[in-house]
C-alpha cells in the first residue's frame, strides 16, 4: 500500500484526508498520463455521498485542465464504471465512493482500461506527482482543453447488460432489496422490475448523509426483519457503491459471501461451468466453507484480503467464481469485478434452476464460530511489528491448535487492527480474540 491509495483507492474524511485539491491533481496526472499519445477519454461515476458531487468537479476540472474529455455517468455503481470502461474502450475510469465507509468518508477508485484496478506502480506516479516529486504538468491550451458530456447512457446499458445476464424470468418471486441509501437506489429495482420479480425495496432515499447508515450490508438485520414479515423469497443487501452483495433467506438467515460461493459454486460445478472446479476465496473464509467444498470435490485457492487479490488469483489461473465473506463476489464470465447487482441475479439463477430456496441450498455448510474485532490504532505499522503483539498472536493460535485460526491484520483502507479468530466453540473464539487485543491496549496503542 502506498501513502495515500489502500487496497481499494484513496480513502478518507472528505476534506480532512482526502481534499479536492487532492482529486484535482489525481485529474490533472491522469489526464496527462493517457492523453500522452492521443486525447484521453476519462469516465467518471459516483455514489451518493454529499461529497461525491465536490470531488466529481474537481477530478473534472483537473482531468480537462490536462486535456482528457471526461463522460459523467452520474450517481451509479462501480461495476458500471468498470463495465462501461470496458464496453466502450475508455483510457480509464473513476469511481467516487469510500463503499462502506460512513458517509463523511469518500474515495476515488480508479479503474485501467481493462476494467480492474489501477495498477500499483501507476498509482505510485500519482502519489509521487501529489507530493510535487514529479515536477510540473503543463496545461492544455486552445483547442486542446478537454470537455465534459453526460454519459447517464452508459449507466443504462449498463443495466440492460444485468438484465441480459438472467436465464429466465423472476415472475412471482418475492424479491427484498436494501439499497444502502447508495449506488444501487439508482438501478437494482429497475432491474429486478423488468426480470418480472415482485420487488420490495427499503433504503433507497439517499439524501447525501444517509448512505450506509444502519442499512445495507453491513447493517443487514433491517433486511432480516423485513423479509420475514413480508413473507419474501429472498433478500439482497448491497453496500455503498454496490460492489458487494449479502443475502437474507426465506427465514431470515444471513447468507454471507461464503455461503454464496458455496451455493453458486456448487450450483456452477453441477453444470460444467465451474473452470478447473475451484473457487478463489480470501484468508478470511471460513473454515466450514472449505470442509464443504471437499465433500463437493470444490477445489480452492486462497488469497490476502481483498477483491482485488482475488481478481488477480483468478485472471492469473483461468478461475470462474472467486470473492470474499463481505461480499465481492467475482463471476468472471460476466465481469472483471466484484458486483453486487450481478451476485443476486446469479444467487437467483441457483435458486430456480434449481427449484430450491435459498435456504435449501446453503444448508450443507456448518459455518465455524467466527469473531472478529477490530481496533482503531495511532500506528498499524508498530502494532504489527511490536514483539509483545506478535507473541499474544502466537499464544492465541496454540489456544486454537488444529481446531481453529487466528487472523490478525491491518485494515487496507482504515486506521484499524482487524483480530479474527474462528474455533469450534463461541467460547474459545472470544477468548483468543481478547488475548491479543487486551496486549494491543496495554501496550498503549489503541487510538
Amino acid at each position: 500500500m502506498g501513502k495515500y491509495f489502500g487496497t481499494d483507492g484513496f480513502r478518507g474524511e472528505a476534506n480532512k484526508d482526502l481534499t479536492v485539491e487532492h482529486a484535482y491533481k489525481v485529474g490533472r496526472f491522469l489526464g496527462w498520463y493517457y492523453g500522452r499519445e492521443h486525447k484521453a477519454r476519462v469516465v467518471i461515476g459516483k455514489d451518493t455521498r454529499r461529497s461525491s458531487y465536490m470531488f466529481e468537479y474537481s477530478l473534472v476540472a483537473g482531468l480537462t485542465a490536462s486535456g482528457a474529455d471526461v463522460f459523467l455517468l452520474h450517481v451509479t455503481t462501480t461495476p458500471s464504471v468498470s463495465y462501461v470502461v470496458r464496453s466502450d474502450e475508455f483510457d480509464c475510469g473513476i469511481m467516487i465512493s469510500a463503499s462502506h465507509n460512513p458517509y463523511y468518508d469518500n474515495g476515488i477508485k480508479v479503474i485501467n482500461g481493462a476494467g480492474q484496478k489501477l495498477e500499483p506502480e501507476v498509482e505510485q506516479l500519482i502519489e509521487d506527482y501529489i507530493d510535487g516529486k514529479s515536477g510540473e504538468i503543463p496545461f492544455a491550451v486552445r483547442e486542446n482543453i478537454g470537455r465534459t458530456t453526460d454519459y447517464a447512457a452508459g449507466r443504462n446499458r449498463y443495466i440492460g447488460y444485468l438484465i441480459s445476464v438472467a436465464t429466465r424470468s423472476f415472475k412471482d418471486k418475492k424479491v427484498g432489496l436494501d439499497c444502502a441509501n447508495g449506488s444501487a437506489s439508482a438501478i437494482a429495482k429497475n432491474v429486478f422490475d423488468a426480470l418480472g420479480a415482485r420487488t420490495y425495496v427499503i433504503n433507497n432515499s439517499p439524501d447525501g448523509t444517509n448512505i450506509n447508515t444502519d442499512c445495507g450490508s453491513t447493517h443487514i438485520q433491517n433486511l432480516q426483519k423485513y423479509v420475514v414479515e413480508n413473507g419474501l423469497d429472498v433478500g439482497f443487501a448491497y453496500d455503498g457503491d454496490a460492489d458487494r452483495c449479502l443475502a437474507v433467506d426465506e427465514n431470515g438467515r444471513i447468507i454471507d459471501g461464503d455461503l454464496i460461493l458455496y451455493v453458486c459454486g456448487s450450483y456452477m460445478k453441477n453444470q460444467g461451468q465451474l473452470p478447473s472446479d475451484t473457487v478463489v476465496t480470501t484468508v478470511m473464509s471460513n473454515m466450514g466453507l472449505y470442509e464443504a467444498f471437499d465433500r463437493e470435490g470444490i477445489r480452492y485457492e486462497k488469497t490476502a484480503v481483498g477483491d482485488k487479490y482475488v481478481g488477480e488469483n483468478m485472471r492469473a489461473n483461468g478461475y470462474g467464481l472467486g470473492g470474499e465473506e463481505s461480499g465481492h463476489i467475482i463471476f468472471s464470465k460476466h465481469a472483471v469485478t466484484g458486483d453486487g447487482i450481478l451476485t443476486s441475479l446469479k444467487v437467483m439463477e441457483a435458486m430456480l434452476e434449481q427449484k430450491a430456496s435459498l435456504g435449501k441450498l446453503a444448508e450443507a455448510v456448518t459455518i465455524f464460530p467466527k469473531l472478529l474485532k477490530n481496533v482503531r490504532v495511532k500506528d498499524k505499522d508498530i502494532v504489527l511489528n511490536d514483539a509483545e503483539v506478535k507473541a499474544s498472536v502466537e499464544q492465541a493460535e496454540q489456544l486454537l491448535g488444529t481446531e481453529g485460526r487466528m487472523l490478525f491484520r491491518a485494515s487496507g483502507t482504515e486506521p484499524l487492527i482487524r483480530v479474527m479468530a474462528e474455533a469450534r466453540s463461541e467460547e474459545l473464539a472470544q477468548k483468543s480474540v481478547d488475548l491479543v487485543i487486551s496486549k494491543i491496549k496495554e501496550k498503549g496503542y489503541e487510538a
